[in-house]
């Protein structure tokens, strides 16, 4: 609409809030109702192109970004005139087009957009905005007045709707304002939906990987810790399992299937379960190797997928045990005389061999003793700053002072056994400077002194 003088009217929707001073800045300086521009309207015109805080400046700390795309300069200088005359403690920026804003999303709390861009028309680049930028808070900000339109935007995804020339600078400002804080709030709300989400899959996944000894022994004792690494929610691949046979014999397992995810996580659930079944059917142990091995191969996701093993049978008189590794780290072995490592023959994962010769080996334990099971997670921590990695030494040097402090808490076989675990975890954390990259499980069985076997 043009006014007197070929002027066009642009401000004068906004006029009652505004002001003679901005309405009359505003009118002057529209480049469409100007036939000739000037050369101070092209700079005006430019420095609004650039927003209220210009490309460069530095934004103090409590002054909130928010972004304009508006391709109008009349519009955008409008946007402008009603933040200052608000006192708004907002750092705008503007763009012209989605394309132009891209880089700009991730350093504001909030976009002005305007629905009738050159790259974009209606909803469509509302939609576009929210792919983008999920979490960050839109208000639509538009000259068209439609009340259906504006229920779609909000259902898209927009946190208001306003119609130019129906606004006034205190209410955009109230507006953003509370759309940066429902933003906020509904980012808060989908966290808090995704932690129950990683909190549901972690129970289910935790029943299937980390299940409840079957032991009805009283001379043994079983302690069980697991710790998902990188910070993860999710649990990973590695898994444990303890079997009392009807033939007396004690079965343990640990396993870590390789690579990270609920994936893996699945894959290490049927190898357990699995590996349970065939030893409560009583099957040999290269049967029941095998049978991890075929249900690796047909269960993994990919051919490279492999899982290592260790296995220990421990034998009815509870002094001697026969141990399986397949490509997994030696367990540790702890005595009054001292800590050690098991040895036995070394076969090839599950999934890298199609072997079904699994050799054992026997192993000496003797009356009184704790054995440690646990996969690679535990040893392949840093120490420091360095590349040097905490090993099977540096574990055993662990155990070692984790065992040198139990005795100071007077408690019994059980309560050591849980004290080193715990312990040595904790210092393995402690030398990485942090979180462990990768899952740990760790498994301990003991061989309790008659008086705990009474107490128990």
């Amino acid at each position: 609409m043009r006014g007197p003088g070929g002027r066009t009217a642009c401000a004068e929707a906004f006029s009652d809030a505004s002001g003679a001073r901005s309405r009359l800045r505003l009118c002057l300086l529209d480049s469409r109702s100007l036939p000739t521009p000037s050369a101070k309207a092209d700079e005006r015109a430019e420095m609004v192109a650039e927003g209220v805080s210009p490309v460069g400046a530095e934004v103090p700390a409590d002054r909130m970004r928010i972004l304009l795309i508006e391709d109008d300069d009349g519009d955008a200088l409008i946007v402008d005139e009603l933040l200052l005359d608000a006192g708004a403690p907002f750092a705008m920026r503007r763009a012209r087009t989605l394309a132009e804003a891209r880089p700009w999303l991730t350093e504001v709390g909030c976009v002005l957009l305007d629905l009738e861009l050159p790259d974009s028309r209606g909803l469509a680049g509302l939609r576009a905005l929210r792919e983008l930028a999920p979490s960050l808070a839109v208000v639509v900000l538009t000259g068209l007045s439609d009340e259906h339109l504006g229920e779609q935007a909000v259902r898209s995804g927009a946190q208001d709707y306003l119609v130019k020339g129906q606004v006034d600078g205190h209410l955009l400002q109230r507006v953003v304002r509370y759309a940066v804080e429902r933003s906020k709030a509904e980012e808060t709300q989908r966290q808090l939906a995704e932690a129950r989400l990683y909190a549901a899959e972690n129970a289910r996944l935790e029943r299937g990987l980390l299940p409840s000894p079957v032991l009805a022994d009283p001379r043994l004792a079983v302690t069980a810790r697991y710790r998902p690494g990188g910070q993860q929610m999710l649990l990973g691949g590695d898994f444990y399992d303890v079997v009392e046979a009807a033939d007396g014999w004690v079965h343990a397992v640990v396993g870590d299937v390789c690579g990270r995810g609920p994936d893996e996580a699945a894959l290490g659930v049927c190898l357990r379960v699995a590996w349970r079944t065939m030893v409560l059917a009583d099957r040999p142990v290269p049967e029941v190797l095998s049978t991890v091995q075929a249900v690796l191969e047909h269960e993994r996701q990919h051919e490279r997928l492999f899982v290592t093993l260790c296995m220990l049978s421990v034998a009815p008189d509870r002094t001697w045990g026969r141990l399986h590794l397949a490509g997994h780290p030696q367990p540790v072995l702890i005595t009054q005389g001292g800590v050690s490592e098991l040895t036995a023959p070394i076969s090839l994962p599950p999934g890298i061999s199609h072997s079904s010769e699994w050799p054992g080996g026997d192993v000496q334990l003797g009356d009184r003793w704790s054995v440690l099971l646990y996969t690679d997670g535990l040893i392949e921590g840093k120490i420091g700053s360095g590349p040097e990695r905490l090993g099977s030494d540096g574990l055993i040097k662990a155990v070692e002072k984790a065992r040198a402090q139990a005795p100071s808490s007077g408690g019994s076989d059980r309560q050591e056994s849980e004290l080193i675990v715990d312990w040595v975890i904790s210092h393995a954390r402690e030398l990485n400077g942090g979180d462990l990259d990768d899952d740990l499980a760790v498994l301990s069985i003991s061989c309790l002194a008659p008086a705990d076997t009474a107490s128990s």
